[in-house]
């Protein structure tokens, strides 16, 4: 069995999770931290103050390393922000003998081709948001959503004989300046990086398991601290990501302008509005309708922008800190905001139970609630990412590593 840490780094908390992955792509959590994050450590999702984040994640990879009982050395972390940008891109590909079985080099060259592609409408985009046409970027995560050969289906092309592909593919590019931080956080707290994730893809993995013949069906919506994180899933495919930048940190603020109080306490009025007496109750409601409003078309908007031609998932799943909030939860559930969006009907609001994600085990006396899914969902990309190690067999593992290059 690996161990694995999760280090969830947060606008307002840094979470850190450790767990061993066994046969069958089973994770068992057995140690969880959680530290305080000071303002100004992070923006925007991304790492602002660097020695600042590395003390933090120490704080909360001791305490995860004390209730576990042991340390951990392979560590995946998470991605958010704006300029994270995560698309499904759909190629054709025609093969000139289709008698001839599907290889590893063929599928290689097809790859290196959409990511390729995919990097190049990324960077573009990247350019356009920051008027910087030289920003570097780096691929970040790969996963095929869908592909059939000559109309038929199938989970792992190679092998399989035909004269023409049609894949789907996801990809999530990030400026390199972000990931470098993420390096560097990750060389001083002496840990090996074993994957960088795009947090909304961790999280749908999270949702997906370890079973390739999924059918989950489902919108995502991750509400951090500093950035909402909204991804659909599809028939157990990830058709995309994307991310805006407005979090729960935001209506924490509105709160404390309202009732001219520290920043701490608007937080605990935010989710528990009841603890304010009557008399600031109603200022608290407003200042929460005026954020929500704001943030309810920023969520309307990122859906429209993923061009889905049938109808959406008729469920939404909520996590991340900010989704706590009831005023969130109610007005996502009764409010008319879906109605121009492709939904057959209203769509059903969840808030997620970790204890209901499969292939999943929580072995610690920790409850964990909606706010680690993150966390819990960089577990599974570490899985993930070792399955496609070298030494691996089978065509599982071969189509795997060659989405890790």
């Amino acid at each position: 069995m690996s161990t694995i840490l999760a280090l969830d780094i947060g606008t307002e908390f840094v979470k850190a999770v450790i767990a061993k992955s066994g046969k069958k792509g089973q994770l068992e959590v057995i140690g969880v931290g959680k530290a305080h994050q000071a303002l100004g450590n992070m923006y925007a999702g991304a790492i602002a103050d660097i020695p600042a984040v590395v003390s933090v994640c120490e704080k909360a990879l001791v305490d995860a390393e004390e209730k576990a009982g042991e340390t951990a050395k392979l560590v995946v972390v998470g991605m958010a922000g704006e300029l994270v940008k995560g698309n499904t891109t759909t190629v054709k590909y025609h093969r000139e003998n289709s008698n001839r079985p599907i290889t590893e080099d063929e599928m290689n060259e097809i790859i290196n081709k959409v990511q390729q592609k995919s990097g190049e409408i990324a960077k573009k985009t990247i350019a356009l948001e920051t008027g910087n046409e030289n920003t570097e970027i780096r691929l970040i995560n790969s996963a095929i959503v869908s592909l059939t050969i000559d109309g038929y289906k199938v989970s792992n092309p190679i092998g399989f004989k035909g004269s023409e592909l049609s894949i789907q593919f996801y990809t999530a590019f990030a400026p390199l300046i972000h990931i470098a931080a993420i390096e560097k956080v990750c060389a001083e707290l002496n840990l090996e990086l074993l994957a960088v994730a795009v947090e909304p893809f961790a999280i749908c993995r999270a949702c997906l398991g370890d079973n390739l013949e999924s059918r989950f069906s489902s919108i995502v919506v991750d509400v951090g601290g500093g950035t909402t994180d909204v991804a659909v899933i599809d028939d157990g495919s990830v058709e995309g990501t994307k991310m805006f930048s407005i979090g729960g940190a935001s209506f924490t603020r509105q709160i404390a302008n309202a009732l001219s109080v520290d920043y701490e306490t608007a937080e605990k009025y935010k989710l528990n509005p009841e603890e304010a007496g009557p008399e600031n109750q109603a200022k608290i409601e407003k200042a929460i309708e005026k954020n929500l409003a704001v943030w309810l078309s920023g969520v309307k908007v990122v859906i429209e922008d993923f061009d889905i031609k049938a109808n959406l998932p008729k469920t939404i799943f909520l996590c991340g800190g900010g989704a706590g909030m009831p005023a969130l939860q109610e007005t996502l559930a009764v409010s008319d905001w879906y109605k121009d969006l492709p939904f057959v009907r209203r769509p059903i609001i969840y808030l997620v139970n970790v204890n209901d994600l499969p292939d999943l085990t929580i072995k610690t006396e920790d409850e964990l609630d909606h706010s680690y899914m993150t966390a819990l969902g960089l577990l599974r990309v570490g899985v993930d990412t070792l399955a496609s190690a070298p030494s691996e067999e089978g065509l599982r593992a071969k189509i795997s590593k060659l989405l890790q290059k």
